[in-house]
């Protein structure tokens, strides 16, 4: 299996974390208006506590993750430590922006 490059990485996981985190909340919404609650709130809710499953699926897991930061740290491989930190910041990115157009959607201020 070829690895890509760093870019490539860096976009997609920007895009998987929005992709998850707007895919759930919207298809969370369906099965709200299915199931006979208030789909527009449960979409704003699903947004929220979706959140850092989205982060988690566009850093492809955490075992990665903190195997990266170890080398990093421990083998003085800073420039990997680096490229890592600029990927879970991708995929912050992706899923605050996700969390933003659901807020703009729906319009909803929750206060609890």
């Amino acid at each position: 299996m070829k690895e890509i490059g760093f870019f490539p990485a860096f976009i997609e996981s920007y895009f998987i974390a929005l992709g998850v985190l707007l895919g759930g909340s919207l298809i969370g919404g369906i099965a709200a208006f299915l199931t006979g609650q208030p789909p527009l709130t449960t979409v704003y809710r699903l947004s929220s506590s979706l959140r850092i499953w989205a982060i988690v699926a566009a850093i492809g897991g955490t075992f990665d993750t903190v195997y990266t930061f170890e080398k990093g740290l421990l083998d003085a491989g800073t420039k990997d430590l680096f490229k890592q930190f600029l990927l879970i910041l991708s995929a912050l990115g992706g899923a605050q922006t996700g969390a933003l157009i659901i807020n703009w959607l729906t319009q909803e201020y929750i206060s609890s």
